[in-house]
């Protein structure tokens, strides 16, 4: 919670054009890791045993898809377009495991925008430390609604 803090919403559809990129990198730490499957009361050996995960074609523990799908959907709350936009839908792909304390380099596009069915398509690539390719898929973003009366004015209650 911003308490003190004033935050404008993210960009309107008609101020989003089809190319435009955003160019975030995240490393996995184990802090990361432990508070998301804490949260999620996920205690999947492949996900935290050592011993486990080495006898996997794997070898070693490797990071939750859903944390990643996590990643990159806050990604698109907080920057493309940003505060007040909701996710009508997604499809992703996971091609290649990320491993504990492996660092992902996502790149977003927006590679269609409806504006009589408000929503934008950001094509989403993340590539890991080796360049392989991790994450894969098309996120459907509903942007944040023009509202009347703000005038440009930041929200009081966010």
């Amino acid at each position: 919670m911003l308490l003190g803090k004033k935050r404008k919403l993210g960009r309107k559809i008609k101020e989003m054009t089809v190319g435009e990129k955003l160019s975030i990198t995240e490393k996995i730490e184990d802090r990361d890791l432990l508070l998301f499957l804490g949260l999620t009361d996920d205690a999947n050996p492949l996900y935290i045993q050592h011993d486990y995960a080495s006898q996997t074609p794997f070898k070693r523990p490797i990071v939750p898809a859903i944390m990643l799908a996590g990643i990159l959907t806050s990604a698109i709350s907080k920057y493309l377009p940003g505060p007040g936009s909701h996710i009508l839908s997604q499809e992703i792909e996971f091609p290649n495991p990320v491993y504990h304390y492996g660092t992902v380099h996502f790149l977003f596009e927006v590679i269609e925008v409806d504006y009589s069915n408000h929503f934008v398509m950001i094509q989403v690539l993340g590539h890991d430390e080796k360049d392989d390719l991790v994450v894969q898929g098309k996120v459907k973003v509903c942007p944040p609604y023009p509202l009347e009366g703000l005038d440009g004015k930041a929200l009081e209650n966010f």
